[in-house]
């Protein structure tokens, strides 16, 4: 039994489908798409739950997509505090249909190399991280996907990752540092419940077996 975190209603019934039918879903929930931009799309979640691998995934089935990762974005900045950034130096040249090229001033500031490179003729853009569908953000994006996850899980996979990558130092480090986004990460998405305006729910972490290259979605979505 997947048992997600506070304010979410757990999805009833799952169905299997390919990589290639989501990708089909996720254009219907889309719509029509002007020429000259890509289809924006944006897979929210809580932290560990699986959006990464989702949106790693999709990207993988649909030709000419890209993947920008919220994490970069938000880098250094104020937790949450970041949907201008996105909206200003990604969504809205994405929908201009210009190429993004795009330094956020945390970067500017710590001397990161490198930016946010996302080429002017990309198919899809897979938007991912926690608030990726945050409410500000709505009108700039085509298709929202929540992945629902059970909360204890996503936990211990966000751990394991964390602590394997080493980037927030030690074993006691890194839970303090878990437990210091989690303050911030439930209110914000209690607050904002992304999951409530989502076209597409998706389960982060399966709650029954599945066949290889499949993902599953709440039944009854198109």
């Amino acid at each position: 039994m997947m048992r997600p975190g506070c304010g979410e209603r757990a999805v009833d019934s799952w169905r299997a489908v390919s990589l290639a039918e989501l990708a089909g879903v996720v254009r219907g929930h889309a719509g029509e798409v002007p020429p000259g931009r890509p289809c924006i799309v944006a897979v929210d979640g809580r932290s560990g739950g699986g959006k990464s691998t989702l949106a790693r995934r999709l990207a993988g089935v649909v030709p000419g997509s890209a993947v920008v990762h919220v994490d970069d974005v938000a880098w250094n900045a104020p937790m949450f505090g970041w949907a201008e950034l996105l909206a200003g130096g990604v969504l809205e040249p994405l929908r201009r249909g210009e190429a993004v090229s795009y330094r956020p001033p945390a970067w500017e500031a710590h001397r990161r190399s490198g930016s946010i490179v996302v080429p002017a003729d990309r198919s899809m853009v897979i938007v991912e991280g926690v608030g990726a569908g945050r409410r500000e953000l709505t009108d700039l994006i085509d298709c929202l996907i929540w992945v629902q996850s059970d909360f204890a899980e996503a936990e211990r996979r966000g751990l394991a990752r964390d602590l394997a990558s080493g980037v927030n130092g030690d074993i006691d480090a890194t839970i303090a540092f878990w437990h210091t986004w989690m303050a911030a990460e439930n209110p914000f998405l209690q607050a904002d419940r992304p999951w409530t305006r989502a076209d597409l729910i998706t389960a982060g972490s399966s709650p029954h077996v599945q066949a290889p290259n499949t993902v599953l979605i709440a039944a009854g979505s198109a």
